[in-house]
């Protein structure tokens, strides 16, 4: 029996990208922003200066893995066919970036397991996890949400997860 096809997203699911937005506008600006300020809002209003923040140069290549997402993944790759799915078209510097980035934190993915993309639309397999709605909401099968804030208090009938161990829990 063939193994399921598991897609996961990379940014808000396994990179911390929210923990980029906060340093940067925290760096660049002197303004601390919280986690509950945000709670709600998209990136690019919660964030003044977001576009220019992902269009820098390090944004997604300095990333911080989310926390237990490498142990889990490695427990996933082998009971699952996984491919991480990734938009990567909208901003010149992240398709390079986001490729080293998981030939670093996760070497144990093949390059064949790897879709860097512009939409999401044409790859479909058995379960996606993302964190935004415009990814899980065309999708025909299983879907997780990953909380971060610019989705909380809306579920919108996907399964909600909020880590890694949680993922762990109902797919393992």
């Amino acid at each position: 029996m063939a193994q399921k096809r598991l897609l996961v997203d990379m940014d808000g699911v396994l990179a911390d990208t929210y923990q980029q937005f906060f340093r940067l506008e925290s760096n660049i600006t002197g303004k601390k922003i919280e986690r509950e300020d945000v709670i709600g809002v998209s990136e690019a209003d919660a964030f003044p200066n977001y576009l220019s923040y992902i269009h820098k140069a390090g944004f997604f290549r300095d990333a911080p893995v989310i926390e237990n997402a490498i142990e889990v993944m490695k427990k996933l790759n082998n009971v699952y066919d996984i491919f991480i799915v990734s938009s990567a078209m909208e901003f010149p510097n992240s398709l390079r970036e986001k490729y080293d980035w998981l030939q670093e934190h996760f070497p144990f993915l093949h390059w064949k397991q790897i879709i860097l993309c512009g939409s999401k639309i044409p790859v479909q397999g058995d379960i996606l996890i993302d964190d935004h709605f415009k990814n899980l909401d065309y999708f025909k099968k299983t879907t997780l949400l990953y909380t971060q804030p610019h989705n909380m208090g809306r579920d919108k009938g996907h399964q909600r997860v909020n880590n890694w161990k949680e993922i762990e829990s109902i797919l393992l």
